[in-house]
């Protein structure tokens, strides 16, 4: 950031008066600049024993496969976020949310907030970020094509779960992936 978003002054890296981190401070008008990390919000959309999966048609990790997520919007609730994002990549009609993991991904300052839902029916098609969108039962997964360990680590925690049927929140950290 070089200019204040209030005034349009420049700013500098400061730490203010009573804070621990350095801020983008406007060198007139004071407004201090907070940035947080992104929310990522999405689901795992399940219909008899398997989840609906969409192939990606946007980078990053076009042509992988993910659940559908992406950022929430100023002015949603968590569960709304989830909704639009199965709607935008998967047309896909969801009910009974209930929030299933949280995955805190430091290093790029996003927080993933993934949903179990159970899809009202199969008349899911792609949406303009999606090349394809298809359920996969705990065996047709392509687990080598996952675009995300976010979504990887997620499906593993549900097809653990669904063998044992009881479905508890997770929450974890995930440091840089590499593959």
């Amino acid at each position: 950031m070089k200019y204040c978003q209030s005034c349009g002054s420049p700013v500098d890296l400061i730490v203010p008066d009573g804070d621990n981190r350095q801020r983008h401070v406007c060198t007139d008008c004071g407004d201090i600049h907070y940035q947080n990390p992104k929310i990522v919000a999405g689901c795992v959309p399940v219909w008899d024993d398997s989840v609906l999966l969409c192939r990606r048609a946007i980078e990053p990790r076009y042509n992988y496969w993910t659940l559908p997520a992406g950022f929430m919007e100023n002015g949603e609730t968590l569960e709304q976020a989830a909704q639009r994002e199965s709607i935008e990549e998967a047309n896909a009609a969801l009910e009974n949310l209930r929030l299933y993991s949280v995955i805190s991904l430091p290093h790029i300052s996003q927080v993933y907030m993934m949903f179990l839902a159970d899809l009202k029916n199969t008349d899911f098609f792609p949406g303009a970020e999606s090349l394809e969108t298809k359920l996969f039962s705990e065996d047709e997964i392509p687990w080598r094509s996952l675009a995300f360990k976010t979504i990887e680590s997620t499906l593993r925690c549900f097809f653990i779960d669904r063998k044992t049927g009881t479905f508890t929140l997770h929450n974890c950290t995930i440091e840089k992936w590499n593959r």
